[in-house]
């Protein structure tokens, strides 16, 4: 059986008219306090406002508990230092531990390698010779790759590959610092063709020079 809407009542079916009592007296009653949707509303935009801070503050990879972990974490130990003055190393012994280095390991005596290292270079470790002589000893490109040089301006290498080769020569001549200066100034081969020093003004010079600061100091180091 079917039935039509207009034999049903209408409170019946759920539906107000116009004039609904209830919804008149809502109305005419006074609110003591906000409206409650309007309050949740407000809460509901401070939230926000709130989370879009905190999202601009930390980035999305970095979890807020990893910062308060990192805060929490003891504070590392740290040292201060200040430079108040700087004390200068002549250049005589500047490299006084590679000289005692290289003495012991190849048993040069250390007073003829400063000596050398004073003519052929006056101390200055990144001197080059119009010849091409390179750092403190003036190694030949040559004899520096020779003696495993991968760095002829480092101070230690250059040392160490210059005592080297005057060690060997010393061997070479038996001891005779005069022929193996001249040999390190001018060539074994020229020490040969000659018999003793060769006959070169630059050569004779630098072997009477260095023999000079090899005399002068051990006369000082024995007084």
């Amino acid at each position: 059986m079917l039935f039509s809407s207009t034999d049903i009542p209408c409170d019946y079916l759920g539906a107000r008219r116009t004039g609904d009592r209830r919804k008149g007296e809502r109305r005419k009653q006074s609110r003591a306090e906000p409206d409650r949707r309007g309050r949740e509303r407000r809460r509901s935009a401070f939230r926000g406002v709130v989370l879009a801070a905190a999202a601009v503050a930390f980035p999305h990879q970095v979890k807020p508990e990893s910062l308060d972990a990192a805060w929490l974490r003891p504070p590392v130990p740290a040292v201060t230092t200040t430079i108040e003055s700087v004390v200068a190393v002549p250049a005589a012994r500047a490299y006084d531990v590679f000289i005692r280095e290289a003495s012991t390991r190849y048993g040069v005596d250390a007073t003829l390698i400063r000596s050398v290292m004073q003519i052929e270079s006056a101390f200055d470790a990144l001197a080059v010779s119009r010849a091409g002589a390179l750092g403190l000893m003036q190694l030949m490109p040559d004899v520096a790759v020779e003696l495993g040089v991968t760095d002829p301006f480092d101070a230690r290498q250059n040392v160490m590959a210059g005592a080297k080769y005057l060690g060997r020569l010393l061997d070479l001549y038996r001891g005779n610092e005069r022929l193996a200066l001249a040999s390190y100034n001018a060539g074994a081969t020229n020490v040969a063709q000659y018999g003793g020093v060769p006959p070169f003004p630059e050569t004779e010079k630098y072997v009477k020079q260095v023999t000079r600061l090899v005399a002068s100091s051990r006369r000082a180091r024995t007084k």
